[in-house]
């Protein structure tokens, strides 16, 4: 697994939008915000030509200028590290312009982001063996004051914290809107850590995002994670997966189409982040824990869920590729990651 170098004090950062831009509130605003706060600390920023652009369906522009903007920075020595401006709906479509050749034989450059990202932040690791980061969007960090969450995503991409850990309380219901496009989380929720199998720490390659991305992928040419589970088999692979607009049917469903495709074949353990649609949905005798086990305990292994993964925040960052082990104890979870 390849890892780019981590962000140096007063180092470049670089934001691209291979799906959704920042044009509209509250992310222009959060964006903005966030360019002043990262210039404060030293740092300089590159923004990529899609970055202000809402000229695409579904994401920041035409599917070749948004690969186009990719191409150019994961290949070009500019900046250390890439941050997502957001994520958005379409980002599948920029992926036959994307060159996962050069970027597989580029330097590796780290990239963070989420949601949509997905078709990078699982592509990376397992078409160029590239490790990424499932982490927040550039806009978040406008956030006046930073949460602790995301101070933790910045010292991952610095190299300082390789180690998440779970969060006391997370937010149902989001306070962020056009005319309050700084506000903190609004952490209302306390987590509740609900562990299926679990006995003792496990250890395997992350690999994961949002489940409505990963089930899209498979089958495609795009769809190389049998070879990732063959390349890491003396390692495993800790599943991380959440979901977006999934209903909890449609949960089943993509764990299913996953399970049959041979992705968990693999597998050493399951972390569940909370679903943002279906959070409190009882569905044909389905929960949000028996749409996930229904389908993953069959595999007997470690299945931990509601965890600060994904689109209910505070999220854990978390590096897609390297080696981590899991442990629990009691209601916290630790997540310690090696760049190996």
């Amino acid at each position: 697994m390849r890892y780019g170098n981590f962000l140096s004090p007063g180092g470049t950062i670089g934001f691209i939008a291979p799906s959704f831009g920042c044009t509209t509130e509250p992310y222009r605003s959060g964006f903005l915000q966030a360019l002043k706060s990262l210039e404060a600390e030293g740092y300089s920023e590159l923004i990529g030509p899609n970055c202000f652009r809402d000229d695409g369906i579904g994401i920041s522009s035409a599917p070749k200028n948004c690969a186009e903007e990719v191409n150019a920075y994961f290949t070009s020595g500019s900046a250390e590290v890439l941050v997502s401006c957001g994520g958005g709906e379409l980002m599948c479509e920029i992926l036959p312009y994307v060159d996962f050749d050069a970027i597989r034989e580029a330097a590796p450059k780290l990239f963070m982001g989420y949601s949509d990202n997905t078709n990078l932040t699982l592509l990376l690791p397992t078409l160029c063996d590239t490790a990424a980061i499932y982490g927040p969007c550039a806009a978040s960090f406008g956030m006046e004051p930073l949460d602790p969450a995301l101070r933790d995503a910045i010292a991952l991409l610095r190299g300082e914290n390789l180690t998440a850990k779970s969060y006391p309380l997370f937010e149902l219901e989001s306070l962020k809107d056009e005319e309050h496009p700084l506000v903190p989380y609004n952490l209302t929720e306390k987590r509740v850590l609900k562990a299926e199998g679990y006995t003792e720490p496990f250890q395997g390659r992350l690999l994961g995002g949002c489940l409505d991305c990963l089930s899209n992928l498979v089958g495609t040419r795009f769809d190389k994670v049998k070879e990732f589970n063959e390349r890491y088999k003396e390692d495993g692979v800790i599943w991380f997966l959440e979901a977006c607009d999934l209903n909890l049917l449609s949960i089943r469903r993509a764990l299913w189409q996953l399970s049959e495709a041979g992705w968990f074949d693999s597998a050493k353990g399951f972390l569940i982040g909370r679903p943002r649609a279906c959070f409190t949905d009882q569905e044909m005798g389905l929960d949000r824990f028996s749409a996930v086990t229904g389908v993953l305990a069959k595999r007997n292994l470690p299945i931990l869920m509601d965890l600060d993964i994904g689109h209910l925040p505070p999220m854990m960052p978390l590096l897609a590729g390297s080696l981590a082990t899991v442990t629990v104890s009691e209601n916290d979870l630790t997540v310690t990651m090696e760049t190996v």
